[in-house]
């Protein structure tokens, strides 16, 4: 499916065979680099042409929370975001991972009672807000944490509103045979061009279901995302809707502290990057026709933004002056206890973007 046309570490993982993927990300200390992480990436056309790749962009991984953008579709698609009225507050958070700070949680709440739900419904689970303040806001009010904290209630209630627009049940919207997530298989087979029927499968920390799925593939429905011009119209009215408001609401699919969030805001919505669990990052380049996915080998969260950023550089997507408002998220420094600058997370000496 996908046409390779360079790798950037000098071998071809088109091959197949089994290789250590480069060192990407160091972290310093002092004189020393401390520690490193391996990582890949493959950057694609929405032809399939692999126009940057590095390591090895085959083998399966499970893209975690950096495609809930591609699992929003049918929420557009369906007519179910029409038919609530929701707008580009509650589709941004449909492909969230918030911090639940309290307009996250608010604007869950008042979406639920829209559809005739309530927090209940969720199936996503409880946990403390991840934004310091929210959580110890949360904690001193003396209040237990609901689904609606969850990072991931955004996207659960888009599956609710899809499913109650469907006459669907509700209860169970989360099994891998329900209809919600029976469109969203289907959709993302359309989108990275694969068979998804005989594929590896688990279950998410939110518990959707999580396909194995080609790095390389994955980047490919990332770049169909932004330029779908080989889909159906209205898949193509989906993302459309799915990327303005991600653009006009970054803040709503992250948070006002978090990577994606913050570097969505500074480029304007000329890209649209997101995060996910075990070190992977994927993102869309709309004007470029591009997609890419990034995994890091370790799981690190903290290495593949740097990946991601050095991408995004490397792209023309963040110039020099961004890059200069953006380098406590690029090149991040390491404080210790007291405060005081020790080190930094870079990307590697040797690496090559």
């Amino acid at each position: 499916m996908l046409e390779h046309e360079k790798d950037t570490t000098g071998e071809s993982s088109s091959s197949g065979k089994a290789h250590a993927n480069p060192l990407l990300v160091e972290l310093t200390r002092g004189d020393m680099v401390e520690s490193v992480h391996r990582a890949r990436y493959a950057v694609v056309d929405n032809e399939g042409r692999v126009v940057l790749q590095a390591g090895d962009i085959e083998a399966p991984i499970y893209a975690r929370s950096a495609i809930k953008s591609l699992q929003a579709i049918p929420l557009i698609e369906t007519g179910a975001a029409e038919a609530f009225g929701l707008g580009d507050a509650e589709i941004s958070m449909a492909c969230a991972s918030h911090d639940g700070e309290p307009r996250h949680v608010e604007t869950v709440l008042a979406w639920l009672e829209r559809i005739g739900c309530g927090v209940e419904d969720l199936e996503c689970g409880a946990h403390l807000p991840y934004d310091p303040a929210s959580m110890e806001s949360l904690l001193r009010s003396g209040n237990a944490p609901t689904a609606a904290h969850n990072n991931c209630s955004g996207k659960h209630s888009g599956f609710l509103t899809t499913a109650r627009h469907k006459g669907e049940a509700t209860k169970g919207y989360i099994r891998r045979d329900h209809p919600v997530q029976q469109r969203i298989l289907g959709v993302l087979e359309a989108m990275t061009g694969l068979d998804l029927s005989r594929v590896p499968m688990g279950i998410d920390g939110c518990g959707i279901p999580v396909i194995g799925m080609p790095l390389g593939n994955i980047a490919l429905a990332m770049a169909r995302l932004g330029s779908p011009d080989d889909q159906p119209d209205r898949r193509q009215e989906a993302c459309a809707r799915i990327r303005g408001a991600i653009a006009n609401e970054p803040i709503m699919m992250g948070g006002t502290r978090r990577f994606d969030s913050r570097v969505i805001a500074a480029v304007g919505g000329r890209a649209i990057v997101k995060t996910g669990a075990e070190g992977v990052y994927c993102g869309t380049v709309p004007d470029l026709g591009l997609g890419f996915a990034v995994k890091v080998d370790d799981g690190a969260g903290r290495a593949s933004e740097i990946v991601a950023g050095a991408l995004l550089r490397r792209l023309g997507v963040i110039d020099d002056q961004q890059a200069e408002a953006l380098s406590e998220l690029l090149r991040p420094a390491i404080l210790n206890r007291a405060g005081r600058d020790v080190g930094v997370i870079r990307t590697a000496s040797a690496a090559r973007f």
